[in-house]
């Protein structure tokens, strides 16, 4: 990834579009520090974020967060949904067992899902459905961006359109600021304020 730079406000999608293999997943991930980029600078709120110890960005990650493409494969197949989406406040300390299982309820009706589902595994949900619960884990600290890397790519297209208005509605009630990874350019161009172009 060479020669890029952007900024996305509160509120904001930036859509990300190019071709395959062209670094816009290593975008995203450079954005969140999940790489160390080798130069230049990402700024979050006026923090320069490369200059962070792991600490301070662990500690930051509560405001940043990320949709994964595959949500059989970012979620953990052994746990509960209830584990999953408890896991966030248990890392950060926040809440008491009984608050974070109330929450995790709240979280999945807040992504469309009945509170009742909790109790279930990843594998006995449709892929729409685990995209939910990969949205829900994401939104559960309240983030201010989101990073959304191919996050309905691999869902059937009258799926997709359902997990778009999803994203929106959460961007309004939240201040979202998405930054919104794709290659097919009609779901990028109907969820995005503004469009970057990565080439070569």
């Amino acid at each position: 990834v060479n020669d890029i730079s952007f900024e996305v406000r509160s509120g904001e999608t930036l859509g990300v579009v190019g071709e395959s293999g062209c670094g816009k997943s290593t975008l995203g991930r450079a954005v969140l520090q999940l790489y160390s980029p080798t130069s230049g600078r990402v700024q979050f709120d006026g923090q320069e974020l490369t200059a962070m110890s792991v600490r301070e960005i662990a500690r930051l990650r509560q405001e940043m967060q990320i949709v994964f493409q595959d949500p059989m494969e970012s979620l953990n197949g052994r746990h509960t949904v209830a584990e999953i989406l408890t896991e966030p406040f248990e890392i950060h300390g926040i809440g008491t067992p009984k608050e974070r299982r109330k929450w995790a309820g709240d979280l999945l009706e807040r992504v469309g899902l009945s509170a009742s589902a909790a109790g279930r595994y990843p594998h006995e949900f449709s892929g729409g459905q685990r995209q939910r619960i990969g949205i829900a884990r994401a939104i559960a600290l309240k983030p201010r961006l989101l990073v959304c890397d191919e996050a309905v790519s691999a869902l059937d297209v009258s799926v997709q359109a359902q997990i778009i208005n999803l994203l929106l509605d959460l961007q309004e009630e939240m201040g979202l600021a998405l930054i919104f990874i794709g290659h097919d350019l009609s779901v990028v161009k109907h969820i995005s304020d503004r469009i970057a172009v990565m080439y070569l």
